[in-house]
């Protein structure tokens, strides 16, 4: 089997074995050391926003993983809590503190996700997580995003970001999930240091985040088939 694999396929073969072998052991280990040398700016930030959030520094959701496998993220707090009259959150962009834009803005609010990344739920690189109420409005090809570990940064976040509509942004993560490779996880890192420091792509137009995905057009059919 492998003599037939290497001759036929070595190139899938090569990227099986680093998605299902190589790739977690590179996470584990380099979120590890990330987490260590990180630690005094992990530090000074949860103190930051543990003043400016009123004693709430971290932010954890609950987050469809691999296999839509449920588990909870952990990110630093950025907005705040306030509520109308009516007891309804205020928008994002009322809501996101000076502290949160800065953290935002310098994308420092990811660096507790190496922690899920340390426990096996995520990735350094894959689609990022989204909300859990998605699941159901994903069409037959976008559910695929879901058939690997979703990661801190990903081919959609280099490639737009919250800038992209959330159609092009499904494509490039399953544009991920057919291609992934050592090659182009290096490549998507390359790309992230460079839009980290050029601070691209931080909100889509005219919000202070991405607005919510409500479903593509052919949800409904693509669902039933």
């Amino acid at each position: 089997m492998t003599t037939f694999c290497s001759i036929r396929n070595s190139t899938a073969c090569n990227n099986s074995m680093y998605q299902t072998i190589f790739k977690p052991a590179i996470d584990f280990v380099a979120a590890l050391i990330l987490i260590i040398c990180l630690s005094p700016v992990f530090l000074i930030v949860t103190v930051s926003l543990y003043f400016s959030n009123h004693g709430h520094p971290f932010f954890l959701q609950p987050r469809p993983g691999r296999n839509n496998k449920v588990f909870k993220i952990i990110k630093f707090k950025t907005m705040n809590d306030k509520r109308n009259g009516q007891g309804n959150l205020l928008p994002d962009a009322e809501r996101l503190t000076a502290m949160g834009k800065f953290v935002r803005k310098t994308s420092l609010d990811e660096i507790p996700q190496l922690l899920n990344v340390i426990k096996g739920n995520m990735s350094l690189m894959g689609p990022r997580p989204l909300l859990v109420e998605y699941l159901p409005l994903y069409n037959k090809q976008q559910k695929r995003r879901h058939e690997v570990r979703p990661g801190i940064t990903g081919w959609a976040q280099v490639n737009g970001r919250n800038a992209i509509s959330w159609e092009q942004k499904f494509e490039y993560d399953v544009w991920y999930v057919d291609h992934l490779s050592l090659k182009l996880d290096v490549k998507i890192l390359w790309l992230t240091i460079r839009n980290v420091l050029k601070t691209e792509g931080i909100s889509s137009e005219g919000s202070a985040t991405m607005e919510r995905f409500s479903g593509s057009k052919d949800v409904y059919v693509a669902n039933k088939e």
